[in-house]
C-alpha cells in the first residue's frame, strides 16, 4: 500500500511539473505573439515613409532624400547593435541555436530592446530583411528570462528557448504548424526532445498564433490559388529542385562572404559599409520599389501579375544582391521573407521559360514560383519538410503539395551533394569563432541559470 501511495504522489509530482512548464511555455508564447505583433504593427506603419515623401517633394530631390533617410537609419540601427548587444544583429537564430548547446548566453535584457528597436529601424528603412528573424530572437529572448524568473532546470531552459523561438516564427507568418516543424527540423541537434519539451513547442507556437491574430492579424497573407499540376510535371519540378539547389549554396556563400567582408570593413572604416548599402536601398525604394524591403508585398503583387521574363530576372538579380547587402550590414532581421521573395521571382522565371517552349502543355509559372518558395528554403536551411509546410501555409495552396515535396527534396539533396552547408549551421560557427568559443570544450558545462 505505501508503495502504491508512492507512486501516486510521484504521479501526481510529475504531472504538476508538466502543467508548470507548460503553462511557462504558453506565457512564452503569448508574450512572443503580443510584442512580435507590435513589431510587425509599426513596422506596417513606418515603411510608409518614401510615399508620405514623396507628396512633398519629387525628382532628384526625392531619390536623394529616400537615400540620405535610410542611410542614416541603418547606420542607426548598426550602431545600436553594436553598442548595447552585438549579438542582436543579424536573424538570431544561430544565437538561440548556440544557447542551446550551452555555447551562448541569452542576455534578454538587453536583447529584447535593442532587437525591438532597431529590428524595426532596419526593416522600416527599406532594407531587404525579415520580420521572422527578430521575432524568433524576441520570442526566445522571452524564455530565457521567464527561464531564469522560475528557476528551471538545464533541460527545461534549453526547450522553452525552442518554444519561444517557435513563438517568434508563428507570429511571423501565422505559421504554427511550420514553426513546429522548424524547432524540430532545424535544432534536430540541440533541442531536448522529451514529450514535456515537446508539447511546449505546440503550445507555444499555438498561444502565440492566437494572440498575433487577436492583435490584429499582421502576418502577411501570401494566399494563391492554382490547379493541381499534372504528374507528367514533376520531373519539371525536380529540374526545378536542381536549380535551386545550387542557387542556395550560392547564397549562402555570398552571404558568408559579405558578412565577414563588411566586418573586416568596419575595422578599417566604421560604418561605411551599412551607409552605402543604406544609400543604395533608399535610392532603390523610390526607382524600383520591386527590389526592396522584406519582399511580402511583392509575392501577392507577381503572385497576381506576372510580369515579363526579362523582369523578373532582373528583379531576382537585384533582390539576390540586395538581400546579401542587406543582411550583411549587421542589423537585425531575418533572411525567410527576402528567401520566399527571391524563390519566387526564380521559380516564375523557370515557368516562364517552359511555357514558351512547351505552350500546349498547359503550364502554370506560378505553381513553379510556389515550388521555388520551398526549394530555395529547403536548399539554404536545409530544413525540406519546413519549407514544404511553411509554403503550404503560407500560400493555403495544398494542392501543391506533390510539387513541393518534389522541389524542396531535390534542392536539398543537390545543395547536400555539391559540398553545401546550412546557413544557419555556418553564421553558428562563425560566431562561436569570433567569440573564442570551442564547441567541443564548452558544451557540456552546466548551465548557470544567468542570462
Amino acid at each position: 500500500m505505501h508503495n502504491q501511495d508512492s507512486d501516486f504522489e510521484d504521479g501526481l509530482d510529475q504531472r504538476g511539473a508538466q502543467a508548470r512548464y507548460i503553462a511557462l511555455a504558453l506565457l512564452a508564447g503569448s508574450l512572443a505573439g503580443i510584442f512580435g505583433s507590435l513589431f510587425h504593427l509599426t513596422i506596417k506603419q513606418l515603411i510608409t515613409w518614401p510615399t508620405h515623401l514623396a507628396n512633398h517633394t519629387s525628382g532628384v530631390t526625392l531619390v536623394l532624400l529616400s537615400a540620405l533617410i535610410a542611410m542614416a537609419v541603418t547606420v542607426l540601427s548598426v550602431f545600436i547593435v553594436r553598442r548595447f548587444a552585438p549579438e542582436a544583429g543579424g536573424s538570431g537564430v544561430q544565437e538561440i541555436e548556440g544557447a542551446m548547446e550551452n555555447l551562448r548566453p541569452v542576455r534578454w535584457q538587453r536583447v529584447l530592446p535593442v532587437k525591438f528597436i532597431a529590428g524595426i529601424a532596419a526593416l522600416s528603412s527599406g532594407l531587404v530583411l525579415g520580420r521572422e528573424g527578430p521575432t524568433i530572437h524576441i520570442g526566445a529572448s522571452f524564455s530565457a528570462a521567464i527561464a531564469q524568473f522560475f528557476r528551471v532546470s538545464d533541460t527545461e531552459r534549453r526547450g522553452l528557448l525552442g518554444a519561444g523561438a517557435a513563438a517568434g516564427l508563428a507570429c511571423a507568418f501565422n505559421a504554427p504548424l511550420a514553426a513546429i516543424l522548424f524547432i524540430i527540423e532545424e535544432t534536430h541537434n540541440q533541442f531536448p526532445y522529451t514529450f514535456r519539451t515537446y508539447v511546449g513547442v505546440i503550445v507555444a507556437a499555438l498561444a502565440s498564433t492566437v494572440a498575433t491574430e487577436i492583435i490584429g492579424g499582421t502576418a502577411p497573407d501570401l494566399s494563391m490559388v492554382v490547379a493541381e499540376p499534372s504528374l507528367t510535371l514533376i520531373p519539371a519540378f525536380i529540374l526545378l529542385g536542381i536549380v535551386l539547389g545550387v542557387i542556395g549554396v550560392s547564397l549562402n556563400a555570398s552571404l558568408m562572404h559579405m558578412t565577414a567582408f563588411s566586418a573586416k570593413l568596419h575595422r578599417r572604416v566604421p560604418y561605411l559599409y551599412p551607409a552605402i548599402v543604406g544609400l543604395a536601398v533608399g535610392a532603390c525604394f523610390i526607382l524600383l520599389p520591386q527590389a526592396v524591403t522584406g519582399g511580402e508585398t511583392l509575392i501577392m503583387q507577381l503572385s497576381m501579375h506576372r510580369p515579363a521574363l526579362l523582369l523578373l530576372l532582373v528583379l531576382a538579380v537585384m533582390r539576390y544582391f540586395t538581400m546579401v547587402a542587406s543582411y550583411s550590414t549587421g542589423t537585425p532581421g531575418g533572411i525567410f521573407a527576402p528567401m520566399l521573395a527571391l524563390a519566387i521571382c526564380i521559380g516564375l522565371s523557370f515557368g516562364s521559360v517552359l511555357e514558351m517552349v512547351f505552350p500546349t502543355v498547359g503550364i502554370s509559372a506560378l505553381a513553379f514560383g510556389m515550388a521555388a518558395m520551398g526549394g530555395l528554403f529547403a536548399a539554404s536551411v536545409r530544413a525540406p519538410v519546413v519549407g514544404v509546410a511553411l509554403t503550404l501555409e503560407l500560400t493555403g495552396s495544398y494542392t501543391m503539395t506533390l510539387p513541393l515535396i518534389a522541389t524542396c527534396v531535390t534542392a536539398n539533396l543537390v545543395a547536400q551533394w555539391i559540398g553545401g552547408q546550412p546557413i544557419y549551421e555556418q553564421l553558428l560557427k562563425r560566431t562561436l569563432e569570433q567569440a573564442g568559443i570551442d564547441p567541443a570544450r564548452t558544451a557540456e558545462r552546466p548551465y548557470s541559470g544567468l542570462g
